[in-house]
């Protein structure tokens, strides 16, 4: 199925940078919710923004597609100002998905699908033909579900089509407010590794606010953490973020168990290897897992080391040492 940009169905768009230069959001009653935020989203990069209640994370989500309208500053999409621009056909240009997903009850997932492309005047063909790719996308077969209501589906299942109706368009940015809080903790697992799959093959610009840590670390190239007013405290990768917080702040937000957390983002690459392979008898971990699958391989087997293998063949042993080096900021 072919979803890149001028492939079947979409509308031609690619995935484009966003700019937040100087936002601000004061309230009538003088709040202010967020203050003179400056950050780069580069273009086709999924970036995490993550902090306290009340930090303004999704207000900041907010302004992007002019839900909530900016005090001051500006926001491009690529070269262009969108605060200056139709807020209405703004938002058919940018996909969003909420937390409660918000499909419409009464109509069939197929038909919820193709919300966007109708507005957009889309023929009929056109719009039965996308919504099928995307449900496909997804993981939902679309002979199975595409004539069923949303009350007839997991909480999963309707958040993969909140999913698919947002890329219905072929929107240049994606916005994601929580999507995965209101499911289970296996299913939510589970939709984060299938939008991982996802985010590889259609490589949009998104922008994913969210209150836990490791699915920032999980899903992010790159996490913001926001402190009071909007507050930019540091925009790392997650490797940096968690090997080298930026103040007291990012260190207590990260919290004591980051070095694990850092585990988890740490790939484990030939440089890393303590030396040739030369124990068959040990527990096998290809190259490119985490160090956290090594360290979980090592545990379960009781050794204090793994053969990494490449392509089937040994490439070299990793020590139960060298693991918990990794996981020390610096390393």
């Amino acid at each position: 199925m072919d979803v890149t940009p001028g492939g079947t169905g979409d509308a031609g768009h690619s995935a484009a940078s966003i700019t937040l230069d100087g936002i601000r959001k004061r309230y009538p009653d003088g709040t202010d919710a967020v203050r003179e935020l400056s950050l780069e989203v580069p273009a086709g990069e999924l970036v995490v923004l993550i902090g306290p209640s009340g930090c303004g994370k999704s207000t900041v989500l907010r302004m992007v597609n002019r839900l909530i309208e900016p005090t001051g500053g500006r926001i491009l999409l690529g070269d262009e100002d969108i605060t200056r621009v139709d807020p209405v056909k703004l938002r058919r240009r940018i996909g969003y998905v909420i937390q409660n997903v918000g499909l419409f009850p009464h109509q069939t997932v197929t038909t919820n699908v193709g919300t966007v492309p109708r507005l957009l005047g889309w023929s009929k063909e056109r719009i039965r033909q996308r919504s099928g790719e995307l449900l496909e996308l997804v993981g939902l077969d679309p002979a199975q579900f595409g004539r069923r209501y949303p009350h007839e589906l997991s909480g999963g299942q309707r958040q993969r089509v909140g999913v698919a109706r947002a890329l219905a368009a072929d929107p240049v940015v994606l916005l994601m407010d929580e999507p995965f809080s209101a499911v289970d903790p296996i299913v939510r697992t589970r939709l984060q590794e299938e939008f991982l799959r996802l985010q590889a093959e259609v490589r949009k610009t998104i922008v994913l606010v969210t209150h836990d840590l490791d699915e920032a670390v999980r899903l992010g190239d790159r996490i913001a953490v926001l402190s009071e007013g909007g507050r930019l405290e540091q925009y790392d990768t997650p490797a940096a973020l968690l090997g080298a917080p930026a103040s007291p702040f990012v260190r207590e937000f990260v919290g004591a168990d980051r070095g694990i957390r850092r585990l988890a983002v740490t790939p484990v690459t030939r440089e890393v290897l303590d030396g040739a392979a030369t124990d068959a008898t040990l527990p096998e971990l290809p190259l490119g897992r985490s160090a956290y699958d090594a360290l979980a391989a090592m545990l379960t087997a009781g050794t204090d080391a793994v053969l990494v293998t490449a392509d089937g063949r040994p490439a070299g042993t990793l020590s139960r040492a060298r693991v918990l080096d990794l996981g020390q900021p610096g390393s």
